[in-house]
């Protein structure tokens, strides 16, 4: 291939976009979209199966999320905070600190989850520098997990593959096991294996020096890496009492599972006495109508690390005015037609329908997840858990094939499949009924239709 030639210039010649498809296959061209269908230039319909990659919460096209959008850009679409403060960003930080409750008082507002994740990493060690705890740095997460791209947060990231790539200019953090409840070692119940990923992060910490440890970071409800995974609630119990017992600060990223997605608005509310000192944010709680994420942390946190000389830390879109109102707005829409509420009615009912269609699918090995936050994992032989071989190329074959009859899919084959492969069955907190019946039938549809190229 020429310099010149690209596998993507069979639309009348190269393009210039700099980007990363699953494969070399162009995608459609995006003509328009609302509610949870979307339009290609030529005319056809899609169903989002999965938010985008659950992002679009509360659907496209929300004309009261468009109307605050105009009505701020009319008044000032940017100002730095290092110079103003604004009326949106104090909004959108009283209204996430009042659903997020106590311990969460204090809201930092960046462009997404990746910057999220360093946001919280950076204010976990100035806080333990503040307190006198200049040793503590290391940041322990699982293996596998996801907490970025940057490479702050890829360096807490569990994916093999990456450190492979980007090891030489990233400082690898330790991992800890996942407690995955349907591939598990030796085949042991998953209540066992949780109890020993939970016994693994203290002996990690222990290994390392409780004293160098400064976080833990995980995801509650499994993201793309693990595909929606629940552990047992007696996991969530023990990571809490070890981070306490060892002076270590418990981050939960909710990038997926925050903003209402598990039915509730934070999903560390389904663990109570878990709760985590901090929590990272974004997608839903922007819905994709503009880049937002945020950091949530307590009034003493953040005071503390004040009182010491102030955050050392900003990016230049840190709490602009227009992505603060869109993403007030969002989380107005989300609480006034509760749209939490219906994420665990729907959520629910989503999850039941999936149990019946694995039971009738031949390569649906496991269903799990919280709300409208799912996965099914994808299976080549259900008795043994087997996956199909890499070179079939399964998650994006499935993901063609979903574009093709018009429903809209998304999976990541984490570590190149070695921990299985799933999609993520994720629409917006707005799906009603009929538009589940359709969404089922059109998945059903895919799979039977890959199953029956797999075996044939």
């Amino acid at each position: 291939m020429t310099a010149t030639e690209s596998p993507f210039s069979e639309r009348g010649g190269p393009i210039q976009v700099f980007y990363a498809p699953l494969d070399a296959t162009r995608r459609p061209m995006i003509s328009h979209a609302e509610g949870i269908y979307m339009w290609d230039t030529a005319g056809k319909r899609y169903l989002d199966a999965t938010s985008g990659p659950v992002v679009s919460n509360i659907g496209h096209g929300n004309k009261a999320v468009l109307a605050a959008m105009a009505e701020q850009a009319g008044k000032v679409c940017y100002a730095s905070r290092a110079l103003f403060e604004n009326e949106a960003n104090i909004a959108l930080a009283e209204r996430v600190a009042g659903l997020a409750g106590p311990g969460f008082e204090r809201v930092f507002v960046v462009s997404g989850g990746s910057e999220a994740t360093e946001a919280a990493i950076k204010l976990a060690r100035q806080y333990a520098v503040a307190k006198g705890e200049a040793g503590r740095w290391k940041v322990l997460a699982r293996n596998p997990g996801y907490h970025g791209a940057t490479l702050g947060a890829a360096a807490v990231t569990g994916d093999p593959e990456t450190d492979a790539v980007f090891e030489p200019v990233m400082r690898i953090m330790p991992r800890v096991p996942a407690p995955f409840t349907y591939r598990t070692p030796g085949n042991i119940d998953a209540d066992t294996h949780a109890r020993d990923c939970a016994q693994a992060l203290e002996t990690a910490i222990l290994e390392e020096g409780p004293d160098s440890v400064l976080a833990f970071i995980m995801e509650p409800v499994g993201g793309l890496a693990t595909g929606a995974l629940v552990a047992p609630d007696h996991y969530y119990t023990a990571v809490r009492e070890i981070c306490t017992r060892h002076g270590v600060l418990l981050i939960f990223d909710e990038v997926m599972s925050g903003a209402g997605r598990t039915g509730r608005f934070l999903a560390a509310e389904h663990w109570p006495d878990a709760r985590p000192d901090m929590v990272t944010l974004a997608k839903g709680v922007a819905a994709g109508y503009t880049p937002l994420g945020m950091v949530l942390a307590s009034r003493g946190m953040v005071q503390t690390v004040v009182d010491a000389g102030g955050f050392m830390h900003g990016h230049t879109y840190s709490a602009n005015p227009l992505s603060c109102a869109i993403g007030d707005a969002v989380l107005r829409e989300v609480m006034e037609n509760d749209l939490i509420g219906n994420a665990a009615r729907m959520g629910a009912l989503l999850g039941e329908r999936l149990q019946a269609l694995a039971a009738q699918s031949g390569i649906v090995g496991d269903v799990r997840g919280l709300g409208l936050l799912r996965a099914i994992e994808i299976v080549a032989d259900k008795t043994t858990k087997t996956p199909f071989p890499p070179s079939r190329k399964t998650i994006a074959r499935i993901v063609q094939i979903g574009l093709e009859k018009g429903l809209l899919l998304y999976s990541r084959s984490t570590a190149g499949g070695r921990y299985g492969e799933w999609l993520m069955m994720t629409p917006p907190l707005t799906l009603t009924e009929p538009q589940l019946d359709e969404m089922m039938a059109l998945l059903t549809e895919v799979l039977s239709t890959f199953e029956a190229e797999a075996r044939g």
